[in-house]
């Protein structure tokens, strides 16, 4: 069995809506203004960005967490973008659709905010 490693992303309802297309499995692929896909290591991080970047910005954030093969993430060094706690991983765009095949699973919604906070029931897809 393989080993994984639990990472989180926030999201928009952009981005979200692209991810339930592929029926939860992948990330879309970057924006050209998007080098780099940025998951994160832990859900605090992910609902700070989701709540106070993502509402602001869309009406909406969303943190989706999923599993990665842990040999395969081996190759991307964990980036400190700022305090203790901020922690993501740099992922270069034209390396995504690699990425993407090793997601285990699907990925799932577990938390989700509007312009008024929390939205209630929210939880996994």
């Amino acid at each position: 069995m393989r080993t994984t490693t639990t990472l989180w992303r926030p999201t928009g309802p952009e981005e979200l809506a692209l991810v339930a297309a592929s029926d939860w499995t992948a990330w879309p692929p970057r924006l050209p203004e998007q080098p780099i896909f940025y998951p994160v290591l832990n859900e605090d991080y992910a609902v700070r960005i989701a709540r106070d970047w993502n509402v602001p910005a869309s009406g909406a954030g969303y943190v989706t967490r999923f599993e990665v093969d842990a040999e395969f993430l081996a190759r991307y060094p964990v980036r400190q973008a700022g305090g203790e706690t901020i922690l993501e991983l740099w992922v270069p765009a034209e390396e995504l659709a690699e990425f993407n095949r090793h997601i285990v699973g699907r990925i799932e919604v577990v938390r989700e905010f509007g312009a008024q906070g929390e939205v209630a029931g929210a939880g996994p897809r």
